[in-house]
Protein backbone atom coordinates (compact mmCIF):
# COMPACT_ATOMS: atom_id res chain seq x y z
CA UNK A 1 0.00 0.00 0.00
CA UNK A 2 1.42 3.80 -0.70
CA UNK A 3 1.75 6.61 1.31
CA UNK A 4 -1.31 8.24 -0.42
CA UNK A 5 -3.41 5.76 -0.12
CA UNK A 6 -2.19 5.16 4.05
CA UNK A 7 -3.04 8.94 4.61
CA UNK A 8 -6.60 8.08 2.90
CA UNK A 9 -7.40 5.50 5.32
CA UNK A 10 -6.67 7.55 8.07
CA UNK A 11 -8.59 10.69 6.95
CA UNK A 12 -11.58 8.51 6.13
CA UNK A 13 -11.06 7.07 9.84
CA UNK A 14 -11.49 10.17 11.59
CA UNK A 15 -14.19 11.36 9.94
CA UNK A 16 -16.56 8.08 10.43
CA UNK A 17 -16.58 7.54 6.73
CA UNK A 18 -16.77 3.81 5.04
CA UNK A 19 -13.22 2.35 3.94
CA UNK A 20 -12.48 0.00 1.37
CA UNK A 21 -11.85 -3.53 1.74
CA UNK A 22 -8.22 -3.71 1.51
CA UNK A 23 -7.39 -1.24 4.21
CA UNK A 24 -9.83 -2.68 6.51
CA UNK A 25 -7.97 -5.95 6.55
CA UNK A 26 -4.86 -4.06 6.77
CA UNK A 27 -5.66 -2.20 10.04
CA UNK A 28 -7.16 -5.54 11.65
CA UNK A 29 -3.57 -7.06 10.61
CA UNK A 30 -2.10 -4.21 12.64
CA UNK A 31 -4.54 -4.53 15.70
CA UNK A 32 -3.83 -8.52 16.13
CA UNK A 33 0.23 -7.64 15.72
CA UNK A 34 0.43 -5.17 18.04
CA UNK A 35 -2.12 -7.11 20.83
CA UNK A 36 0.04 -10.25 20.41
CA UNK A 37 3.04 -8.02 21.23
CA UNK A 38 1.21 -7.18 24.63
CA UNK A 39 0.29 -10.46 25.70
CA UNK A 40 3.75 -11.72 25.40
CA UNK A 41 5.23 -8.85 27.07
CA UNK A 42 2.37 -9.54 30.29
CA UNK A 43 3.40 -13.14 29.84
CA UNK A 44 6.96 -12.46 30.51
CA UNK A 45 5.94 -10.08 33.03
CA UNK A 46 4.15 -12.80 34.76
CA UNK A 47 6.56 -15.16 34.67
CA UNK A 48 8.88 -13.37 35.68
CA UNK A 49 11.13 -13.41 33.07
CA UNK A 50 14.11 -10.41 32.75
CA UNK A 51 14.60 -9.08 29.62
CA UNK A 52 17.56 -9.46 27.86
CA UNK A 53 19.35 -5.96 27.85
CA UNK A 54 19.11 -6.57 32.36
CA UNK A 55 21.36 -8.81 32.39
CA UNK A 56 23.14 -7.86 35.98
CA UNK A 57 20.16 -8.84 37.57
CA UNK A 58 20.09 -12.69 36.31
CA UNK A 59 20.71 -15.31 38.65
CA UNK A 60 22.23 -18.90 38.29
CA UNK A 61 23.99 -21.73 40.09
CA UNK A 62 27.73 -22.94 39.43
CA UNK A 63 27.86 -26.17 37.87
CA UNK A 64 30.42 -28.96 39.19
CA UNK A 65 31.67 -32.07 38.03
CA UNK A 66 31.70 -35.28 40.87
CA UNK A 67 33.05 -38.61 40.38
CA UNK A 68 31.74 -41.59 42.10
CA UNK A 69 34.94 -44.02 42.59
CA UNK A 70 33.95 -47.30 43.56
CA UNK A 71 36.25 -50.36 43.67
CA UNK A 72 33.58 -53.29 43.34
CA UNK A 73 32.95 -56.51 45.27
CA UNK A 74 36.26 -59.25 44.93
CA UNK A 75 34.51 -61.96 46.82
CA UNK A 76 31.06 -63.48 47.40
CA UNK A 77 29.29 -61.57 50.51
CA UNK A 78 28.73 -62.95 53.53
CA UNK A 79 26.03 -65.70 54.44
CA UNK A 80 23.28 -64.66 56.36
CA UNK A 81 22.88 -67.00 59.82
CA UNK A 82 19.44 -68.79 57.83
CA UNK A 83 21.53 -69.90 54.80
CA UNK A 84 24.61 -70.75 57.61
CA UNK A 85 22.40 -73.32 59.18
CA UNK A 86 20.46 -74.13 55.85
CA UNK A 87 23.61 -75.59 54.97
CA UNK A 88 24.38 -77.60 57.75
CA UNK A 89 20.79 -78.99 57.15
CA UNK A 90 21.48 -80.15 53.79
CA UNK A 91 24.67 -81.89 54.88
CA UNK A 92 22.96 -83.86 57.27
CA UNK A 93 19.99 -84.67 55.25
CA UNK A 94 22.58 -85.75 52.99
CA UNK A 95 23.80 -87.77 56.17
CA UNK A 96 20.63 -89.88 56.27
CA UNK A 97 20.45 -90.62 53.16
CA UNK A 98 23.69 -92.31 53.02
CA UNK A 99 22.72 -94.54 56.35
CA UNK A 100 20.79 -96.87 54.51
CA UNK A 101 23.85 -98.21 52.24
CA UNK A 102 26.63 -100.30 54.05
CA UNK A 103 30.26 -99.89 53.79
CA UNK A 104 30.01 -102.83 51.34
CA UNK A 105 28.39 -100.40 49.04
CA UNK A 106 31.08 -98.54 48.00
CA UNK A 107 34.02 -100.67 49.03
CA UNK A 108 34.73 -104.53 48.60
CA UNK A 109 35.54 -106.44 52.35
CA UNK A 110 38.99 -106.55 53.22
CA UNK A 111 40.37 -104.14 50.92
CA UNK A 112 42.75 -101.22 51.83
CA UNK A 113 39.64 -98.83 51.35
CA UNK A 114 37.29 -100.89 53.57
CA UNK A 115 40.28 -100.59 56.10
CA UNK A 116 40.52 -96.79 56.05
CA UNK A 117 36.89 -96.99 56.16
CA UNK A 118 36.64 -98.76 59.65
CA UNK A 119 39.01 -96.50 60.74
CA UNK A 120 37.55 -92.92 59.87
CA UNK A 121 33.99 -94.23 61.43
CA UNK A 122 35.66 -94.83 64.45
CA UNK A 123 36.85 -91.14 64.13
CA UNK A 124 34.24 -89.63 62.43
CA UNK A 125 31.15 -91.49 63.91
CA UNK A 126 29.31 -90.86 60.89
CA UNK A 127 29.61 -92.84 57.59
CA UNK A 128 29.71 -89.95 55.57
CA UNK A 129 31.57 -86.51 55.52
CA UNK A 130 29.37 -84.48 58.11
CA UNK A 131 29.87 -81.70 60.30
CA UNK A 132 29.95 -82.71 64.00
CA UNK A 133 29.30 -85.84 65.41
CA UNK A 134 26.10 -87.79 64.71
CA UNK A 135 25.15 -91.17 65.79
CA UNK A 136 22.56 -92.21 62.63
CA UNK A 137 21.75 -95.29 64.56
CA UNK A 138 22.18 -94.41 68.00
CA UNK A 139 19.55 -93.50 70.73
CA UNK A 140 20.04 -90.10 70.39
CA UNK A 141 19.88 -90.43 66.97
CA UNK A 142 16.62 -88.15 66.72
CA UNK A 143 18.18 -85.48 68.09
CA UNK A 144 20.04 -83.93 65.47
CA UNK A 145 18.75 -80.03 65.57
CA UNK A 146 21.10 -77.48 65.85
CA UNK A 147 19.93 -75.26 68.78
CA UNK A 148 20.25 -71.49 68.10
CA UNK A 149 23.61 -70.09 68.80
CA UNK A 150 25.21 -73.69 68.68
CA UNK A 151 28.57 -73.38 67.12
CA UNK A 152 27.61 -76.33 64.63
CA UNK A 153 26.25 -73.41 62.82
CA UNK A 154 28.55 -71.41 61.92
CA UNK A 155 30.24 -71.36 58.72
CA UNK A 156 33.79 -70.97 59.55
CA UNK A 157 33.25 -73.73 62.18
CA UNK A 158 31.64 -75.42 59.45
CA UNK A 159 34.86 -75.36 57.24
CA UNK A 160 37.02 -76.17 59.93
CA UNK A 161 35.54 -79.10 60.48
CA UNK A 162 35.40 -79.83 56.99
CA UNK A 163 39.21 -79.36 56.30
CA UNK A 164 40.43 -81.58 59.52
CA UNK A 165 38.32 -84.43 58.14
CA UNK A 166 39.65 -83.97 54.59
CA UNK A 167 42.93 -84.23 56.24
CA UNK A 168 42.75 -87.01 58.45
CA UNK A 169 44.18 -90.36 57.82
CA UNK A 170 42.68 -92.65 59.91
CA UNK A 171 45.81 -93.96 61.58
CA UNK A 172 45.75 -91.15 64.47
CA UNK A 173 43.83 -93.69 66.79
CA UNK A 174 45.22 -96.95 66.02
CA UNK A 175 47.39 -98.31 69.08
CA UNK A 176 51.49 -98.18 68.27
CA UNK A 177 52.86 -101.31 66.69
CA UNK A 178 49.37 -102.85 65.00
CA UNK A 179 49.31 -103.80 61.06
CA UNK A 180 46.80 -101.29 60.34
CA UNK A 181 49.18 -98.89 62.03
CA UNK A 182 52.45 -100.35 60.37
CA UNK A 183 49.66 -99.91 56.87
CA UNK A 184 48.70 -96.44 57.73
CA UNK A 185 51.47 -95.23 58.08
CA UNK A 186 53.43 -96.65 54.87
CA UNK A 187 50.15 -94.96 53.06
CA UNK A 188 50.13 -91.40 54.85
CA UNK A 189 54.09 -91.19 53.66
CA UNK A 190 53.01 -92.13 49.78
CA UNK A 191 50.15 -89.25 50.48
CA UNK A 192 51.97 -86.47 52.03
CA UNK A 193 52.79 -84.33 49.44
CA UNK A 194 49.07 -84.65 48.96
CA UNK A 195 48.45 -81.99 51.06
CA UNK A 196 44.16 -80.36 51.53
CA UNK A 197 44.25 -77.26 49.93
CA UNK A 198 43.03 -74.30 52.26
CA UNK A 199 40.56 -71.63 51.32
CA UNK A 200 41.84 -68.58 51.50
CA UNK A 201 41.17 -66.08 54.72
CA UNK A 202 38.18 -63.67 53.70
CA UNK A 203 39.63 -61.34 56.28
CA UNK A 204 42.85 -59.57 55.16
CA UNK A 205 45.53 -58.01 57.02
CA UNK A 206 43.74 -54.52 56.28
CA UNK A 207 41.15 -55.49 57.76
CA UNK A 208 42.73 -56.91 60.93
CA UNK A 209 44.75 -53.07 60.71
CA UNK A 210 41.32 -51.44 59.82
CA UNK A 211 43.46 -49.48 57.16
CA UNK A 212 40.93 -47.44 55.24
CA UNK A 213 43.17 -46.84 52.54
CA UNK A 214 43.86 -50.17 51.12
CA UNK A 215 41.60 -51.48 48.29
CA UNK A 216 42.77 -54.67 49.87
CA UNK A 217 39.49 -54.49 52.94
CA UNK A 218 36.12 -55.38 52.67
CA UNK A 219 36.58 -57.75 49.69
CA UNK A 220 32.39 -58.63 49.92
CA UNK A 221 31.94 -54.87 49.72
CA UNK A 222 31.56 -51.78 47.41
CA UNK A 223 33.60 -49.35 48.48
CA UNK A 224 34.18 -45.48 47.46
CA UNK A 225 37.08 -42.81 47.06
CA UNK A 226 36.92 -39.81 49.36
CA UNK A 227 38.94 -36.87 49.72
CA UNK A 228 39.23 -34.00 52.17
CA UNK A 229 39.22 -30.89 50.91
CA UNK A 230 40.79 -27.65 52.02
CA UNK A 231 37.92 -27.12 54.33
CA UNK A 232 38.28 -30.30 56.29
CA UNK A 233 34.98 -31.62 54.54
CA UNK A 234 35.00 -35.18 53.69
CA UNK A 235 33.30 -35.35 50.22
CA UNK A 236 33.69 -36.85 46.34
CA UNK A 237 36.40 -35.67 44.27
CA UNK A 238 34.75 -32.56 42.40
CA UNK A 239 35.48 -29.56 40.04
CA UNK A 240 34.10 -26.61 38.23
CA UNK A 241 32.62 -27.68 34.63
CA UNK A 242 34.69 -26.45 31.95
CA UNK A 243 34.17 -26.29 28.11
CA UNK A 244 33.63 -30.09 28.10
CA UNK A 245 31.13 -32.73 28.90
CA UNK A 246 30.58 -34.10 31.91
CA UNK A 247 32.40 -37.65 31.23
CA UNK A 248 35.51 -35.45 30.39
CA UNK A 249 35.13 -33.59 33.49
CA UNK A 250 35.50 -36.66 34.97
CA UNK A 251 38.31 -37.99 33.71
CA UNK A 252 40.46 -34.47 34.22
CA UNK A 253 38.84 -34.52 37.94
CA UNK A 254 40.52 -37.64 39.08
CA UNK A 255 43.60 -36.66 37.04
CA UNK A 256 44.17 -33.43 38.98
CA UNK A 257 42.98 -35.08 42.29
CA UNK A 258 44.32 -38.44 42.71
CA UNK A 259 46.89 -39.00 40.39
CA UNK A 260 47.54 -41.04 37.04
CA UNK A 261 48.14 -44.36 38.77
CA UNK A 262 45.17 -45.59 38.05
CA UNK A 263 43.31 -47.80 36.07
CA UNK A 264 39.55 -46.23 35.72
CA UNK A 265 36.59 -46.79 33.84
CA UNK A 266 33.61 -44.07 33.31
CA UNK A 267 30.26 -45.76 32.93
CA UNK A 268 28.23 -43.75 31.12
CA UNK A 269 27.60 -41.01 29.40
CA UNK A 270 25.09 -38.99 31.94
CA UNK A 271 25.35 -38.64 35.65
CA UNK A 272 23.75 -40.96 37.94
CA UNK A 273 22.51 -38.30 40.92
CA UNK A 274 23.30 -34.58 41.85
CA UNK A 275 24.18 -32.14 44.78
CA UNK A 276 22.87 -28.68 45.20
CA UNK A 277 24.84 -26.26 47.64
CA UNK A 278 23.11 -22.90 48.51
CA UNK A 279 24.93 -19.78 49.57
CA UNK A 280 24.17 -17.93 52.16
CA UNK A 281 24.86 -14.68 50.48
CA UNK A 282 25.10 -14.75 46.38
CA UNK A 283 28.11 -14.26 44.52
CA UNK A 284 29.10 -12.06 41.87
CA UNK A 285 30.53 -13.86 39.07
CA UNK A 286 33.13 -12.60 36.14
CA UNK A 287 29.89 -12.71 33.96
CA UNK A 288 27.92 -10.66 35.46
CA UNK A 289 25.38 -13.21 36.61
CA UNK A 290 24.55 -13.61 40.75
CA UNK A 291 25.41 -17.15 41.72
CA UNK A 292 23.37 -18.46 43.99
CA UNK A 293 25.03 -21.76 44.80
CA UNK A 294 26.80 -24.93 43.10
CA UNK A 295 25.01 -27.72 41.65
CA UNK A 296 27.58 -30.87 41.60
CA UNK A 297 26.61 -33.44 38.86
CA UNK A 298 27.83 -37.23 39.96
CA UNK A 299 29.59 -39.66 37.49
CA UNK A 300 30.03 -43.06 38.17
CA UNK A 301 33.54 -44.71 37.62
CA UNK A 302 35.20 -47.96 38.28
CA UNK A 303 38.54 -48.22 39.34
CA UNK A 304 40.21 -51.67 37.84
CA UNK A 305 43.66 -51.05 39.17
CA UNK A 306 45.87 -48.62 40.93
CA UNK A 307 45.98 -46.48 44.07
CA UNK A 308 45.23 -42.94 44.87
CA UNK A 309 48.16 -40.43 45.48
CA UNK A 310 47.28 -37.13 46.36
CA UNK A 311 50.99 -36.04 46.43
CA UNK A 312 50.52 -33.75 43.03
CA UNK A 313 46.66 -33.01 43.46
CA UNK A 314 46.23 -29.71 42.19
CA UNK A 315 43.24 -29.24 44.46
CA UNK A 316 44.70 -28.83 47.73
CA UNK A 317 42.99 -32.20 49.08
CA UNK A 318 44.72 -33.50 52.37
CA UNK A 319 43.60 -36.98 52.93
CA UNK A 320 41.29 -39.70 51.53
CA UNK A 321 40.09 -42.82 52.15
CA UNK A 322 38.16 -46.16 50.86
CA UNK A 323 35.07 -46.34 52.83
CA UNK A 324 31.77 -48.63 52.29
CA UNK A 325 28.21 -46.96 52.18
CA UNK A 326 27.66 -47.24 56.24
CA UNK A 327 31.12 -45.97 56.36
CA UNK A 328 30.66 -42.64 54.29
CA UNK A 329 27.50 -41.87 56.36
CA UNK A 330 29.69 -41.66 59.39
CA UNK A 331 32.17 -38.93 57.83
CA UNK A 332 30.22 -36.69 55.21
CA UNK A 333 27.50 -34.14 56.14
CA UNK A 334 24.39 -34.51 56.95
CA UNK A 335 22.54 -32.49 53.75
CA UNK A 336 25.10 -34.07 51.43
CA UNK A 337 24.53 -37.88 52.84
CA UNK A 338 20.79 -37.23 51.76
CA UNK A 339 21.82 -36.21 48.46
CA UNK A 340 24.16 -39.33 47.67
CA UNK A 341 22.92 -42.26 49.81
CA UNK A 342 20.77 -43.39 46.98
CA UNK A 343 23.79 -43.76 44.18
CA UNK A 344 25.74 -45.98 46.57
CA UNK A 345 25.08 -49.69 46.40
CA UNK A 346 24.09 -51.73 49.91
CA UNK A 347 27.05 -54.18 49.46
Amino acid sequence: MNAGHQTTRRLAAKAGKPICRSCKDTLSRNYASTAAAAVQTEDQVSQHIPPVAQTSSQTAYGVNAGVVLSRPPQITRDLHPFESAFFLYQRRLNERSALPFTRYFYYKDRTPADREWKRKIKQRLTPARDIGRYKGYGEEAWNDEVLVGAKESEFNWQVERLLEDAETTGAEDQPPGSSETTNSAVTQKKVEHEAVERPMSRITEADKKNDVKSLNRALQRTLYLLVKDKEGRWMFPQDRLQKETLKEAAQRVLEYAVGVNMNTWVVGNVPIGHYQQDYAKSLKTDAGLNELGLKTFFMKVRIMAGQANLKENQFGLKDFKWLAKEEIQKEVEQDYWRSIKNMLAER
